[in-house]
Parts: structure tokens; C-alpha cells; sequence
């Protein structure tokens, strides 16, 4: 009788490249394998051909190569500095980063990256490589910027909820990230006020915006109570208020560990668009943030 063989835990993987930042990215992605039992993968894209050369230029390619694997050693050894513990291999991908990082966002637990990088991981604008596999993975995206991070983070986890699925599943994350960590968790909903709206009521149904409050803070009440059994060590604050999500998150995620916000899976162009609240948190939240995408039909 053949025993099944034990399936393989998901790995942590950290998008990495050269350039000031990424030591406290490794370093970061190392406690988040670490914190989750994971291995960790740090994987590195090599883009060819390289810029002004050719891609039968075999001597420049291997030199290339060559380096990209010093870096990953370099890495590697950082992230066992940090974690003795820790399982840690490394991939070079030879293509474009996003592209190979999405690829392997299906069978990962999570991927750590930097807010953007240069050479393996090429500046571009919004459609920086970040900003790519935040939007198109399959699993959760931490994007960290270390020159926003404080030092020593408040033991503090933030999570943005709304009553969609998106928000519940980041909701999810929120919980196992405060429970590993042993943090804190702050839960905060910016209620929408129609009577307060810019654009003011569509609707010609007077709106009471106490009632909907109400069913709000009852509906999220709920949602905590059903997290409560599996978490029971985390202890919560849920706060309600009326200010706009996007600057009301920002500004709570100063000193935390970390901000949780979930996005909607998209098909075509609109899987460009993350949603404006991830979109304002991952350029400008002081801690790193966490992406997690809608999982449809679990």
C-alpha cells in the first residue's frame, strides 16, 4: 500500500532586485514566512536581451546570470540571518518580473515586493511591476516601502473593511496576520452618508443615515463574531466613521505593522484598475500593504 505523499506547504515569495530598500524587504518577507511556517522563495528576473546589447551577446548574458545569482545568495543568506529556522531557496526568472511573479502567485501563500524597483524589476509608472502583480495575482501582495516604515512598528494590524466579499476575505488575512503576530487589530468601515454626498441623493426615497449605520455596525458585528472562535487571542476594535476610507486608513496605518485592503477580481482592462482606496493606501500608507484578491466560488 502506497502512502500519499504530504502535500507541499505554499511558499513566501519575495520579489527581489538590487537598490537601497530591499534588505528590509528580504528581512520583512523572512519574518512573514517564519511567522506562517512557509518556506520562503526569493526570486529575481533577469530581462533579456539587456539594455543595449543583444541577446546572442552570450558573455554579457552569462555575466548577467552570474550576478543574479550572487545577488540571490546574498539574499539568501540575509533571510536565514533573520529567521535561522527558515527553508529559504531562490528562483532566477529568466522574462519579464510581474509576468513570472503572477505565474507563480497561483500556488504561493503570498508574495512580498518592494513599491518599485529598477534594473530586474524596471521603473515604470502606474504600471510598475508592484502595481502589476498587486492587481493580476492570485494570492495576497504585500508591498512594503521601507522609507515610510517606522522602525518599530506598533504591534498593530489595520484592515479596511466594507460588506462586500472582497472586504471580508481581506477581512480573513487581517485576522491570521494579528493572531501570528500576536497584534492588536483595528477594523475600520468608513460608512457611506448619502445625505452627505458630493453628488447628493440619487434616490427619491428619503434615506435614514442612523438606520443604515445600524445595519452596518450589526452586519459587521456579526462578521467578528464568526472570526472570534478561530482567532480567539486577537483582540479588536471596530471603528465606524464617516471620513473618506482612502486618507482615514492612511492616516491609522501610521506606526502599524501592517494595512490589509481587499480588491475585486476584474477581467480585460478593468483588472488595471485595483479600486481608488488600494490604489491611495499603496502609494501612500506608512506601513506595508497588504492586497488581497477576491476568490470567487470559495
Amino acid at each position: 500500500m502506497t502512502s500519499a505523499m504530504p502535500t507541499p506547504k505554499r511558499p513566501v515569495l519575495a520579489g527581489i532586485d538590487r537598490g537601497p530598500g530591499h534588505d528590509d524587504l528580504v528581512r520583512f518577507a523572512a519574518r512573514e514566512a517564519a511567522l506562517r511556517r512557509r518556506p520562503l522563495r526569493i526570486v529575481h528576473a533577469l530581462e533579456l536581451p539587456l539594455p543595449g546589447g543583444s541577446i546572442s551577446d552570450q558573455d554579457e548574458s552569462r555575466s548577467a546570470s552570474k550576478a543574479g545569482v550572487q545577488l540571490m545568495a546574498h539574499y539568501e543568506q540575509l533571510a536565514l540571518e533573520e529567521a535561522p529556522e527558515l527553508s529559504v531557496g531562490a528562483e532566477l526568472i529568466m522574462g519579464h518580473a510581474a509576468a513570472g511573479l503572477i505565474e507563480r502567485s497561483a500556488d504561493a501563500e503570498l508574495i512580498v515586493m518592494g513599491h518599485r524597483g529598477s534594473g530586474g524589476f524596471p521603473r515604470l509608472p502606474l504600471g510598475s511591476v508592484s502595481w502589476q502583480v498587486a492587481t493580476h495575482a492570485d494570492c495576497p501582495v504585500v508591498v512594503v516601502r521601507p522609507a515610510e516604515t517606522a522602525e518599530r512598528p506598533q504591534n498593530r494590524v489595520v484592515v479596511g473593511v466594507d460588506t462586500d466579499d472582497a472586504s471580508l476575505q481581506a477581512l480573513d488575512l487581517a485576522y491570521l496576520e494579528a493572531d501570528v503576530r500576536g497584534a492588536h487589530l483595528d477594523v475600520v468601515h468608513c460608512a457611506f452618508n448619502i445625505a452627505t454626498s458630493p453628488t447628493g441623493a440619487i434616490a427619491t426615497v428619503p434615506v435614514d443615515p442612523t438606520a443604515a449605520q445600524s445595519g452596518e455596525q450589526e452586519f459587521l458585528d456579526n462578521e467578528l463574531r464568526r472570526r472570534r472562535d478561530r482567532h480567539p487571542d486577537v483582540t479588536v476594535t471596530l471603528r465606524i466613521d464617516h471620513s473618506s476610507p482612502g486618507p482615514l486608513l492612511v492616516e491609522i496605518s501610521a506606526g502599524a505593522s501592517l494595512l490589509v485592503v481587499g480588491s475585486n477580481r476584474r477581467t480585460g482592462v478593468r483588472r488595471f484598475l485595483l479600486g481608488s482606496v488600494s490604489a491611495e493606501v499603496l502609494h501612500t500608507a506608512h506601513c506595508p500593504v497588504a492586497v488581497v484578491p477576491l476568490q470567487r466560488g470559495d
